[in-house]
């Protein structure tokens, strides 16, 4: 009998699931432990049904790497959307679980050039977008954008969450809880007290999801 022909909605579940294993492997065990058989064992299917979605493992990471990319970027502008973007977007930007995955893929571009080229692309575009909001929005509060520029105080407030998540990866957290509070004492000084998502927020984010 000829093999049954994949519905569109087949093909999208067993591609979601190739992804989805990809990324399971990825923060479990770090991205050297993702192979295409490991990946096809993890999602549950046969290994060649990787090569059928993805003509490499390149193609493969990258595919997930957008994934991540596009929802991280609504994620952003949802942030500085809201009534208080500064504590915003430092809440998504400490945000643990989404840095892991980010600086994995960092360190796989180190060996794989087409990886390193589609997160440069995309880290332009992102800060590129972070600096003129942030610009209009501390603008806004009456910051003095030439002794507080706006991309150095977005460079501080990523770096910092990246280096506290690496350290604590080592169980290093002396200075942590300090560095936080400073952070966060001079966003409070611009917004008041952190204050739950705002319905508007809410909303749009469920439409996202």
């Amino acid at each position: 009998m000829p093999p049954r022909r994949r519905s569109p909605t087949d093909a999208t579940e067993s591609r979601s699931a190739l992804l989805a294993a990809t990324q399971r492997l990825m923060l479990e065990e770090g991205y050297a432990a993702v192979s295409s058989r490991r990946v096809a064992a993890e999602a549950g299917v046969n290994v060649a049904l990787v090569y059928y979605y993805f003509d490499n493992m390149d193609e493969l990471f990258i595919a997930l790497y957008r994934h991540g990319a596009e929802r991280n970027l609504e994620r952003v502008e949802q942030a500085l959307e809201d009534p208080q973007p500064l504590w915003r977007l430092w809440e998504l930007t400490y945000d643990f679980s989404t840095n892991a995955l980010a600086m994995e893929f960092m360190a796989l571009g180190n060996h794989r050039r087409a990886i390193k080229a589609e997160i440069a692309a995309y880290s332009r575009k992102l800060r590129t977008l972070q600096i003129e909001r942030f610009t209009s929005i501390l603008e806004g509060y009456g910051v003095d954008l030439q002794r507080w520029p706006a991309a150095s105080l977005i460079l501080v407030m990523l770096g910092t969450s990246r280096f506290l998540q690496l350290e604590e990866s080592f169980d290093v957290e002396i200075g942590h809880a300090d560095t936080v509070a400073v952070i966060e004492r001079q966003i409070r000084d611009l917004e008041g007290e952190r204050q739950p998502v705002s319905k508007v927020a809410t909303i749009s984010l469920r439409r996202s999801s």
